[in-house]
């Protein structure tokens, strides 16, 4: 990185920080701290709630998606306008008439408080666990690319959030995430200009965007009922309608975004936008990781993208193989440039879909290809990381981008970072000081609720930084964040829908329905990742939800009989 790189990242950060100290200064109340003062409007809340989902994860780790499975991870997020609505018409105005600081307030005068205390509890295992990895995935791909050390990195960007987020609470959270998604939305319009400005001079958008759908990168949708393939139309409206519900509905890092409204018009305008803005937003990040894939049809590109492991291999016995790997694919590579050229003058339809089929094989030699060097990776380190999705936007950014933008981008993917991470530990110090001190330490007064809220906010931080130091990279880090989230949001949402409609089964029926369906979620889960059974993490939130309500009304209709 260039001196201009670092002026640029560093500067951005440290105004953002400032920015949001300076802007927060002398909060009063919990309600300040917690809540903003509820001064914040529709827009505010809108760019607040997208930023807490998007993190640094979406950034690094979507563009890889597309680059090798398309654009297929889109569907994910087709319950979420759906999601959105049934929040907008159900969940804001009973937030906002009753008044709550947590959205687990409302259990306790629904059910009981050993209730509303099991659900922040399962809320605060899920994110606290996810707060780590939002630290984390920035910092092990950051550190792997650019020789950063690991443990300092986590330290760095832990620290930055937690100076302002500890500082301002809420309302410093909602201030510095507008900023960040500047800075965010800004990196990534520049950086898909330059990405087709690096295209060769003969290959127009048009061409590119046929390039892609001739790679099979440009399928959207998938309405079967396989339950093999994670992302489908059926698992995105129906898995993802629930696991967004769950999100936005009941996790308190973003139903704290949405309490700091001025009004009920204003926070459901705010999630209106989300709504709107969400899928589009995505598709675009998807289509830029296509748009990397097209570039490199035309660029060589490394056999993997994560340099660590590349590293492993070429310093060990094996380094003659995996050289040999890397003479077969340039070959290859000069091979399909030639084809994909071809493909853009081909005038007639037999003509193009020849071609087409001649880069399908092409690519498929070159998956082999990467295969084997996964092989020889894991060969001379059986610990390396051989999945480099997280680790291609990353290279595209440093090898072929310009100085000072370099430097742009790496900010944009920290603000991320910084972004969701300050509402996670927002979220975190608000639920245990109001759910678990406050409830059982009642009388004392706002003072000492204000610095208890800091204080916990605070411990969150450190507890973030300490899981961010010792979690181990799984799979792509997009989807780990989305199974820890399945494994608890179902049922979360499940014990929130039984509130709000299922009036006849009472407390204890729902305490222990939420404690047998939290452990058989755990159990399908590991069936499925030890693959006995075959069932996509999506499908989780749906199965939660459903199974403890099932549980409770029985054992509700149990308790009667008795």
């Amino acid at each position: 990185m260039s001196f201009i790189d670092w002026i640029i990242l560093v500067g951005t950060l440290l105004f953002i920080v400032g920015f949001g100290m300076y802007k927060t200064r002398g909060n009063k109340s919990v309600s300040d701290y917690l809540k903003g003062g509820n001064q914040a409007n529709w827009w505010t809340i809108g760019l607040s709630v997208m930023a807490t989902q998007a993190s640094a994860i979406t950034f690094l780790s979507t563009p890889g998606q597309a680059f090798h499975s398309g654009m297929g991870f889109v569907q994910f997020y087709f319950g979420l306008p759906i999601a959105m609505v049934i929040i907008c018409l159900v969940f804001i105005p009973l937030y906002h008439k009753l008044k709550v600081f947590t959205a687990y307030e409302y259990l306790e005068s629904r059910f009981d408080l050993k209730t509303r205390t099991l659900t922040a509890i399962f809320f605060l295992i899920q994110r606290g666990l996810a707060a780590g990895i939002t630290i984390f995935a920035p910092s092990i791909i950051l550190s792997a690319v650019l020789g950063w050390n690991l443990v300092y990195l986590n330290i760095i960007i832990g620290i930055l959030v937690v100076i302002y987020t500890v500082s301002g609470g809420t309302k410093a959270v909602s201030i510095t995430q507008k900023q960040q998604m500047a800075v965010i939305f800004g990196g990534l319009f520049i950086a898909f200009l330059l990405i087709l400005n690096l295209l060769p001079l003969d290959v127009g958008f048009g061409d590119a965007v046929e390039i892609a759908g001739a790679n099979d990168k440009m399928k959207v949708l998938d309405f079967s009922f396989d339950l093999e393939n994670r992302y489908t139309v059926w698992t995105g409206l129906i898995g993802g309608t629930f696991l967004m519900l769950s999100y936005f509905g009941t996790d308190q890092s973003q139903v704290q975004r949405y309490l700091s409204g001025k009004s009920v018009k204003e926070s459901q305008m705010g999630m209106i936008m989300n709504g709107l803005l969400k899928v589009p937003m995505q598709f675009f990040i998807l289509f830029i990781g296509v748009m990397v894939f097209v570039f490199y049809q035309f660029a060589s590109s490394p056999l993997n993208f994560n340099p660590a492991a590349e590293e492993d291999v070429l310093n060990s016995e094996y380094a003659a193989e995996y050289l040999d790997l890397q003479s077969e694919k340039e070959v290859l590579e000069k091979e399909k440039e030639t084809v994909h050229l071809q493909f853009i003058k081909a005038t007639s339809t037999e003509q193009k879909d020849d071609l087409a089929l001649q880069l399908k094989e092409i690519n498929t030699q070159e998956v082999a290809l990467r295969d084997q060097a996964k092989t020889l990776i894991k060969k001379a380190n059986p610990q390396a990381e051989t999945n480099d999705k997280d680790y291609v936007f990353i290279h595209f950014i440093l090898n072929n981008l310009p100085i000072g933008l370099i430097g742009l981008l790496l900010a944009a993917i920290l603000s991320a970072a910084m972004s969701s991470t300050a509402s996670e530990l927002n979220a975190l110090g608000s639920t245990t000081a109001i759910d678990l001190y406050k409830r059982n330490m009642p009388g004392r007064d706002e003072k000492h609720y204000l610095n208890m809220s800091k204080w916990f906010t605070l411990m969150w931080g450190v507890i973030a930084i300490l899981i961010a130091c010792v979690a181990n990279l799984f799979e792509n880090l997009i989807e780990l964040v989305n199974i820890i989230g399945s494994i608890f949001y179902g049922n979360i949402l499940g014990v929130f829908l039984l509130a709000f409609f299922i009036k006849f089964v009472k407390s204890k029926a729902t305490f222990i329905a939420a404690i047998i369906t939290q452990i058989i979620i755990i159990g399908v889960w590991l069936l499925d990742k030890f693959e006995v059974i075959s069932l996509p993490y999506l499908w989780l939130n749906a199965l939660g939800c459903g199974l403890v309500m099932a549980i409770a009304a029985i054992l509700q209709s149990t308790m009667r009989k008795e």
